[in-house]
């Protein structure tokens, strides 16, 4: 039987970072290029990256996370069957990103020399305006040596390298919080009480049976109602079968 995790955040910060790692599993992807389109596929993603970036403070906000790692840690530290090696390097790893993040420039401020980049972006924002005719500068720069390119790329995504750090290791302190449980949804509807330390909700369930989860809800409680995934109807379908699932609150 296929199964599939489905990630909720509930608060903005997580949801956030969610949108962020998808983009970084997008631009990693896109950066192995080989064909033109590829590559127009990447600049597409980096400038959606960096746009989301340069709306956004985050670097309060994972210093902060990055602060409450280091704490959990040194408290595990503690504990007598820990694993004193692991957990010194996990440590070490995350001093030197705290160090590394405030002692970083604002994102965005490296690529101001960057003038190709500069003289392409704006028309990314306008559908299909990725032509030869549009971007004929572009289109120079596709026909380039492959060591070229290559360097460019590395250099335009090592602006991201902090914060795609600082991004993962965030994200994995906050998965590990929750320990996936067996539920069933009567009637395909599940109704729960978030913890104040919540922020997340993972649903592990079949991706077989025809039917997915959508959540709704907040810090306090959440709900989740499981619908048939009908391509063909107007409007969402709700399961009135009971499901069987397991959740992870972290």
């Amino acid at each position: 039987m296929a199964n599939t995790v489905y990630e909720f955040p509930l608060n903005e910060k997580v949801r956030t970072y969610l949108r962020l790692e998808q983009l970084f599993k997008q631009l990693n992807f896109a950066k192995k290029c080989s064909e033109d389109w590829q590559f127009v596929n990447f600049f597409d993603c980096y400038f959606t990256l960096l746009e989301l970036l340069e709306r956004l403070d985050l670097r309060t906000d994972i210093l902060k996370d990055i602060e409450a790692h280091e704490k959990n840690l040194r408290l595990w530290e503690q504990h007598p069957k820990i694993d004193k090696e692991a957990l010194g390097h996990a440590l070490e790893k995350i001093l030197q990103l705290k160090s590394d993040l405030k002692g970083s420039h604002k994102i965005g401020t490296g690529l101001k020399n960057e003038r190709f980049l500069l003289s392409i972006r704006q028309r990314f924002s306008i559908p299909g305006a990725t032509c030869n005719f549009d971007l004929p500068n572009l289109h120079y720069w596709l026909k380039q040596k492959a060591e070229i390119i290559d360097a460019d790329i590395e250099r335009w995504i090592s602006e991201f390298s902090l914060i795609h750090q600082a991004i993962e290791i965030t994200l994995s302190f906050l998965r590990e919080r929750g320990r996936f449980e067996s539920i069933a949804a009567n009637k395909g509807f599940y109704q729960g009480v978030a913890d104040d330390k919540n922020d997340l909700i993972r649903i592990h369930c079949s991706s077989s049976n025809n039917y997915y989860p959508t959540l709704s809800g907040n810090k306090y409680r959440y709900a989740i109602r499981f619908m048939r995934f009908e391509p063909d109807e107007h409007g969402q379908i709700n399961i009135e079968d009971s499901i069987e699932f397991s959740l992870a609150c972290c």
